[in-house]
């Protein structure tokens, strides 16, 4: 019998535009785990900031986040793999960054904790309402000065702004084999997100890894956004939710319905039959 592993993107494709997982859709998943489907997700997002919006969802293995940078034990935070940047690595993304006058938030360890770093004074419109949304998250961390900013061990790097000002950063790290990096608009925002990650952080080779781990046969995936393209090759069946992107939906095996209307749930509700 084939093993499968179902694994989600979060926002826009699991929650919907209020940033949460309607009632319906947590008591079929957690209904379908109960009775031994292996559902997880795969987020941009931190396992602080997910584990609040999935809050009453039932995950019985690993999640991944920061775009596949990490795989964590959800119930005790423990980091099953992550990648890394080297010194090198580092000190060039400080550099360009610098260069360009762009303040970004700096994901990082610090004496082993995990830490946010941001400039206050450096702060847009876009990093003040991501600041908003993340109140009380002992993670973030006001600094004064370059310096500080760039202190610790530095894994993920976030710069929130204009398309124009972002896209000399982009048009940088993509292009250079040793990063990942993605530019894109903020979902219902004007602004846009430029990440730069570790060149082997991303859902695709995460999702190999955990199914791996876990002895799957099979990885069947849901998106809604170009960064959810890698994760869609290398699935076996893929489903983009009806509000994604023309250009997810053209490499999907099918489209389910939207966010708002519980598209993951009832897909996989839909699938009992097929021996879930």
């Amino acid at each position: 019998m084939e093993k499968i592993l179902y694994v989600t993107d979060l926002d826009g494709t699991l929650l919907n535009k209020q940033d949460c997982i309607s009632s319906f859709s947590i008591q079929t998943i957690n209904d379908l785990v109960d009775k031994g489907m292996l559902f997880t997700y795969a987020t941009a997002r931190s396992l602080v900031s997910a584990s609040k919006v999935t809050k009453g969802l039932s995950m019985n293995i690993p999640i991944i986040a920061y775009n596949g940078a990490f795989i964590f034990q959800p119930s005790t935070g423990e980091i099953l793999s992550k990648e890394d940047f080297t010194e090198e690595e580092r000190s060039r993304v400080k550099e360009v960054l610098t260069q360009h006058h762009i303040s970004p938030l700096v994901y990082s360890f610090i004496d082993g904790i995990e830490k946010v770093s941001w400039i206050p004074q450096n702060e847009n419109l876009g990093i003040r309402r991501y600041l908003s949304l993340r109140q009380g998250d002992k993670r973030f961390r006001a600094v004064t000065d370059i310096e500080a900013l760039y202190e610790g061990d530095m894994f993920y790097f976030t710069c929130i702004g204009e398309k124009d000002e972002l896209q000399p950063i982009y048009s940088i790290f993509s292009k250079d084999s040793r990063y990942r990096c993605t530019m894109q608009q903020e979902l219902y925002r004007p602004e846009y997100w430029c990440e730069i990650m570790p060149a082997m952080a991303s859902k695709a080779n995460a999702i190999k890894k955990l199914k791996e781990m876990w002895g799957c046969t099979k990885v069947i995936s849901f998106g809604d956004a170009i960064n959810d393209i890698p994760m869609f090759e290398i699935s076996d069946e893929c489903y983009a939710v009806e509000n994604a992107v023309d250009e997810l939906k053209e490499v999907a095996t099918g489209l389910i319905e939207s966010n708002e209307d519980d598209g993951v749930a009832k897909w996989l509700m839909n699938q009992r039959g097929r021996g879930l």
